[in-house]
């Protein structure tokens, strides 16, 4: 089923930091709303997925941050800002497996260290910024139409 996108749509969403009681919220929100345009379903697979794993990573690392979306005919956006610790060494942070995450959030089933490797694979642009002590910028994009898989 294909969407007939003829406007662009834009919304965003708050994530506190910590709050576990409200993880995947954001991430459901925005695939109910992509389902309801009639979204192909394998796009909305990659963009929950994309956006769960920004979500939970404001909410394990950073004392808050918030989700952006933008929906056009040709690409959903999502960027997510947060107001964390920053990472260090990006490249180190983008392999599989490497994960920060303090021992009590992996004990409750989190950080295994592919949080970032997940946004990239289910994006067709990935791109991260990041400044110590400050905070960290994901953009994610993910393309519409014919220019999918093969773009990435």
């Amino acid at each position: 089923m294909k969407a007939k996108i003829d406007r662009t749509y834009e919304g965003s969403f708050h994530i506190v930091g910590g709050d576990f009681s409200r993880a995947g919220e954001a991430s459901t929100e925005l695939k109910t709303i992509l389902l309801r345009m009639g979204m192909d379903e394998e796009i909305v697979r990659r963009v929950a997925i994309a956006t769960f794993e920004a979500e939970m990573n404001i909410m394990i690392y950073a004392t808050a941050g918030i989700l952006r979306y933008t929906i056009t005919p040709e690409e959903i956006r999502v960027v997510a800002e947060d107001m964390g610790p920053g990472i260090e060494d990006i490249e180190l942070a983008m392999q599989e497996g490497y994960s920060t995450a303090p021992d009590w959030v992996r004990e409750m089933g989190w950080g295994a260290g592919m949080g970032l490797p997940n946004m990239k694979k289910n994006s067709d642009v990935f791109r991260i910024e990041s400044v110590v002590g400050e905070g960290t910028t994901v953009e994610m994009t993910i393309r519409l139409g014919d220019c999918g898989e093969e773009s990435r």
